[in-house]
Formats: structure tokens, sequence, C-alpha cells
């Protein structure tokens, strides 16, 4: 079974996307084999996180069992949560909201106990591998996944090192920037049960983000793990 951790519907203002339909996403994921993806909607990461998960969740009521939501939340609103069947946690993205991951703005959400998924971008002053540590040794309890492990290959390892000691930090790794090898290596570094197949759809084209970890050179049960696997651990009841 195929989960895919990162996974967006709707619009974004600055970025061409040709279909930002959820619809069009579950299509795609019929023709690769993609059996659900966890979903936010970007009106929800940009300005409007109440409006963005409730199109969220409609999407999630519209195609069962295809999407769980990454409710959205932004910490200058406070913006409401819940943990209503369908959710798979929250996303934060502190390079959108100009907060930092570990600023205390974000303790309510990691004081829930829920997955969070959080961009992560190496030298950020808003979302550095380094906040993820912080942020892990306060919740240890808390799964979390950086999103992107970093963004930049020059921040690969660096990300896989800094979190080395914090088993609930899962690298996830959708991004452009990503590689079969790359992959391949963070699952040397880590262990292939600390890395989580995303691909940032329908912001970047899910297919190239499936094909990159199928492709990878990696033995079929670390694949079957970054897949899928680690991700059904980490949600247990939630994907029912």
């Amino acid at each position: 079974m195929i989960l895919d951790a990162h996974g967006h519907i709707g619009a974004w203002p600055d970025f061409l996307i040709p279909d930002p339909s959820a619809g069009g996403l579950v299509a795609t994921m019929d023709r690769i084999g993609i059996a659900a993806m966890g979903i936010s909607d970007l009106l929800g990461v940009g300005p409007d996180a109440v409006e963005g998960n409730r199109r969220a969740f409609e999407a999630a009521a519209e195609h069962p069992g295809r999407f769980g939501v990454w409710q959205v939340y932004n910490p200058h609103h406070r913006t409401p949560l819940t943990d209503r069947p369908g959710v798979w946690g929250v996303k934060l993205h502190p390079d959108v909201h100009y907060c930092r991951l570990d600023d205390p703005l974000y303790e309510p959400v990691f004081a829930l106990g829920l997955p969070v998924l959080a961009h992560g971008q190496t030298d950020s002053p808003w979302s550095d591998p380094a906040q993820f540590a912080t942020v892990a040794a306060r919740h240890p309890e808390v799964p979390l996944l950086m999103g992107h492990t970093g963004l930049w290959p020059y921040g690969f390892a660096r990300a896989a090192r800094l979190v080395a000691d914090h088993p609930g930090v899962l690298l996830e790794v959708c991004g452009s920037k990503i590689t079969g090898r790359w992959i391949s290596r963070l699952a040397a570094l880590a262990g292939a049960e600390r890395v989580v197949y995303g691909s940032d759809a329908c912001f970047l084209d899910l297919r190239v983000g499936l094909g990159r970890v199928a492709l990878a050179p990696l033995a079929e049960t670390d694949r079957d793990l970054i897949l899928g696997g680690n991700l059904a651990r980490v949600l247990g009841t939630r994907l029912a």
C-alpha cells in the first residue's frame, strides 16, 4: 500500500499548477497506484486556514478513503483544530507564517499530541532542521515529519544528523531537489524506518515524486517502509 505523506489541493498565487483539483489528484493516484494521500488546501497554508481546512475536509468527504487531512494551523490566528475522523494531523508552515517552528506560538499544536507535518528548510530562520531537534526534545511523544528533509541538497545529511537522537522525527522526502540516490543515502544515514515518501502534489508532479522512490537504489524491504509502511505505523488507526 503506497501512502503519500505530503500533498495539497488548491492554487498558489505565484506558481503554475495545471490541475489544482482533488479529482485530478485522485485520477493520477489511480493511474500510478497510490492508495491514499495526506492533503492540506493551499488556501489554508496561505491566507485563510479556516476556509482551507474546510475545503480539505470537503475533498476528503468527496473521495472516501483517498485523502487524510493535514489541518493547517496559523499561529497568529490560533486556528481551531479537531481530531475528527479523517484527520491525519496538523500541517505547519513556519516560512509562510513567519513564526519559528520552536516558537511558543506553536505549543498548542504539539500539546494535542497529533502527528505534525512541518515545512523544513535548511538555513531558514523559521524552519531550519535544528528547530525540529529542539521541538522533538520538548515533545518526544509527538510524531514530527520534517517536510522536504530541509529542502536543499547541501543540508540533507545535516538534517539527518541533527535528528538522529530523536526517533519521533521522520524525514519526508518531497521536493524538486531530491533524487533517488539521495533517498537511498538518507535511508543509510537515518535508517529506512525514519524516511517517509511524499510528493508535494499538486504543487509538484505526483508522478515524478513517486518515481524517485520507485527507482531509488534501495532494498525492497526499505522501499516498502518508505512508500507506506512507516507512515502507516505513525498514523495507526487514523488510516481506518
